[in-house]
């Protein structure tokens, strides 16, 4: 399925409306059994998305802007829940809360022509939608901290190099996008979401205990209706058809 932005005259920032309107989205999505990926994108030739509708921060109190974060995270949070995998298709600039959202994906496929980045502190502000938690999660700490604070934007080239792209093209990003994407459809969504959670839940502990998480989710796996089939149709030579339970 492709979700696509849809504000290319403010370069599909996001403000209120388009917040809770992706929110909506999302939740549809996951209801939504005959879907196996999500792809997101943005409307128009120049941006995936310019990040968060600065318009609507003038005159907000502390409290304003804390449950505007919140809004942000939760709503973001609602992406990378998804059993399925997200795929960001970063067609254009991929800036503040676009990047968050880039973030949020599962995978981030950039046109070579894409700009990334984090520029809130050049507005007296730090990112509020994940993008500090995510970032260094994804390329470490040292260099997370060297995008926020400077605020820079990088090139769709360098991004990849630092490791926040999964796939770099210089075609249609859309199609590449589902390209990907069709790397990841005909397998068992039970055993990707657990292997997603093993990654996730681990990331940020030590290694004994990442390895326990591991092992309760590979004994939670082997009780599936999928690994049973798995385990037969390999035995057996034949391709397996999984049906997610």
């Amino acid at each position: 399925m492709i979700l696509r932005l849809n504000r290319p005259e403010a370069l599909n920032a996001l403000n209120a409306e388009t917040l809770l309107a992706l929110g909506d989205a999302i939740d549809q999505v996951a209801g939504m059994d005959e879907i196996r990926a999500l792809v997101i994108t943005g409307a128009g030739p120049k941006a995936f998305c310019a990040g968060a509708d600065i318009k609507e921060f003038v005159g907000r109190t502390a409290m304003d802007m804390r449950r505007a974060a919140e809004r942000g995270q939760t709503t973001f949070a609602k992406l990378t829940a998804l059993r399925i995998p997200s795929i960001a298709a970063i067609n254009g600039f991929a800036f503040g809360g676009g990047l968050e959202l880039a973030l949020a994906c599962t995978f981030r496929v950039a046109h070579v022509s894409a700009r990334l980045g984090l520029p809130e502190v050049k507005l007296g502000l730090l990112p509020g939608f994940g993008g500090t938690q995510r970032l260094s999660r994804l390329i470490g700490e040292a260099r997370a901290l060297e995008l926020i604070l400077s605020g820079r934007f990088v090139e769709a080239a360098e991004a990849d190099r630092l490791g926040l792209l999964n796939r770099l093209v210089d075609d249609d990003v859309v199609e590449a996008a589902v390209a990907f994407a069709g790397e990841f459809t005909g397998l068992s969504l039970m055993a990707q979401a657990l292997a997603r959670a093993a990654v996730v839940r681990g990331a940020a502990l030590p290694l004994d205990e990442g390895l326990r998480i591991e092992a309760e989710l590979f004994a939670l796996a082997a009780t599936t209706e999928d690994a049973r089939e798995g385990c037969t149709a390999f035995v057996e030579k034949r391709p397996a058809v999984f049906k997610d339970r």
